[in-house]
């Protein structure tokens, strides 16, 4: 007889359900739980800006993007002819890769951000406030990927920067900062700079 083998839910979508929406349904004073802010997806990116032709720079970044989501990337291709930067709509070349995170994976992909990826960031002094766009959403630029744990020396020996970008549902920008300092995302003071 097989067992069956329950999913347990990640730590932080436990503490949103169970803390964190009738903290902000009471400090948002909204009448219905359904109005309260609510991380959607998470989207990871990088782009391969001039190394665009080189194979084994789109593999470390592919590699990185992998090893730190859990989540086989998409390669992007161009949407319009730049030429400045010699590309052409939709050529052959990707111009960056991105993964899309949602569910169990999104949550634990948050709570090893916030908790040990931005720890490890030297002369931290919290992430930015101004970030965010008139729908609430969050965009978090990480200047290099050795700050995920995740991956080992070998990997960090070609730097490259990742783009985050935290979608809310129901988010304004003070809801959405709100939401994301309840999970622990550590915002700049106002004197820290």
């Amino acid at each position: 007889m097989a067992t069956k083998t329950t999913a347990t839910q990640p730590r932080l979508k436990a503490l949103y359900d169970s803390k964190i929406v009738p903290e902000l349904e009471k400090e948002l004073g909204v009448a219905n739980v359904n109005q309260v802010p609510k991380l959607t997806k998470i989207v990871v990116s990088s782009g391969v800006g001039k190394k665009k032709d080189d194979k084994h720079y789109h593999e470390t970044v592919v590699n990185t993007v992998t090893k730190t989501t859990g989540q086989q990337p998409i390669d992007r291709l161009a949407k319009r002819s730049v030429a400045t930067f010699k590309i052409r709509k939709g050529m052959g070349a990707p111009i960056g890769v991105m993964v899309t995170l949602r569910g169990a994976k999104m949550y634990e992909f948050l709570d090893r951000l916030v908790n040990v990826a931005l720890p490890r960031v030297r002369d931290f002094h919290g992430v930015p406030e101004k970030s965010f766009d008139k729908s609430g959403n969050y965009n978090l630029g990480v200047k290099e990927q050795s700050i995920f744990a995740e991956l080992s020396f070998e990997d960090t020996q070609v730097l490259h920067g990742l783009e985050v970008t935290f979608v809310i549902k129901n988010g304004s920008a003070e809801g959405s900062k709100l939401l994301l300092s309840k999970f622990g995302m550590p915002f700049e003071r106002k004197g820290d700079k």
